[in-house]
């Protein structure tokens, strides 16, 4: 693996304003203050525009270190410009149109940004060279696969939502055009990623929500489904030494790999409500645990996810250090500050 030297480096994110992708800006700015972030995204109205202005807001204050660009990836001038504009040495892709229930009512939304999207920032790539292209997976990609922990090495071919089918695509494009045009690329499978400034659609933001209100929480399988909680500095650390790493050649000369990212410690969804609550009533946002329904599960959804990191762990030493406990209370603390003040 080739190491890549951040210093002066010119890096498109795309999905800048999301969740992961404003953390992770962050992080490059104050891990390598000579990096210039060009933040793309498109600001749609899937969640709360507000909390995505929010996330700007706090990159803007790191002045010229960062460039915010609204637009989005299925604008293929657009991207074309910019990559001829900027000379990017480095990509991270993580705009896409996220969710696994939301592609059952809105399937042109993954269409248009997963796959158009993705294909235009590949054709950049190859148009206008980098030196490492990274990208975001998901660990939906395993669908209804019944082995656990799950490993890069198992097979992919069953996707349970089109979701998790553009995601799979994308890792096949990766590989296509990094065979074809020798573009380095890492894919990396984010396992449920959580913690403040988080994303709304997911299912601890939600709970949190209706506990605040005092609404009833939906708990599906009756509570029996695990998740790889992962914390947000974790995956931004992963991140990280990911990108300054390009791939080896596989055995077919394409310099591509592809990695789980997550915590390889699930929780039932119960017992991470039990903490969630916990955590809500040492900041005072709630007084005591809220009424929980039980349902069965739901179409598209799936049982377990359940990280192998071995390869990560292997090639780039990481290791998530952050406890279930200690991120869910820093949610609360945000959570408190952003809605309560």
């Amino acid at each position: 693996m080739a190491h890549i030297d951040f210093t002066q480096k010119t890096i498109l994110v795309t999905g800048a304003a999301g969740f992961i992708g404003s953390h992770l800006s962050k992080a490059l700015i104050e891990q390598f203050p000579s990096v210039h972030i060009i933040g793309l995204d498109s600001i749609t109205d899937y969640y709360d525009v507000s909390l995505k202005e929010e996330r700007l807001q706090m990159l803007s204050g790191y002045g010229k270190s960062f460039t915010f660009i609204k637009g989005d990836i299925s604008d293929k001038a657009l991207v074309d410009k910019l990559f001829a504009d900027y000379h990017f040495d480095l990509v991270v892709n993580l705009a896409a149109q996220a969710g696994v229930r939301y592609s059952i009512t809105n399937p042109d939304a993954y269409i248009k940004s997963n796959m158009l999207g993705f294909y235009h920032i590949l054709e950049a790539c190859r148009h206008h060279p980098v030196q490492h292209l990274v990208y975001a997976s998901s660990s939906s990609v395993y669908g209804s696969n019944k082995k656990v922990p799950y490993s890069t090495d198992d097979k992919v071919d069953n996707p349970v939502s089109l979701y998790a089918a553009t995601k799979k695509s994308n890792e096949l494009f990766a590989h296509a055009y990094s065979k074809l045009y020798q573009i380095p690329a890492t894919g990396l499978r984010f396992f449920t990623v959580y913690g403040p400034m988080g994303r709304p659609d997911m299912a601890y933001f939600k709970f949190t929500n209706k506990l605040v209100k005092g609404e009833t929480i939906q708990i599906y399988n009756h509570g029996d489904m695990y998740r790889d909680f992962t914390y947000i500095d974790d995956i931004v650390k992963g991140i990280i030494a990911v990108m300054q790493k390009t791939p080896d050649n596989t055995e077919d000369g394409a310099p591509c790999k592809v990695y789980n990212i997550g915590n390889s410690k699930p929780v039932s969804l119960l017992r991470f409500v039990e903490i969630l609550e916990q955590s809500l009533i040492n900041e005072g946002i709630i007084t005591q645990p809220g009424t929980k329904e039980l349902l069965p599960m739901q179409p598209g959804d799936v049982y377990q996810t359940y990280a192998d990191v071995s390869g990560l762990e292997k090639d780039f030493g990481y290791h998530p250090s952050t406890p279930l406990e200690v991120g869910l209370a820093n949610f609360a603390k945000w959570y408190k500050g952003y809605y309560q003040k």
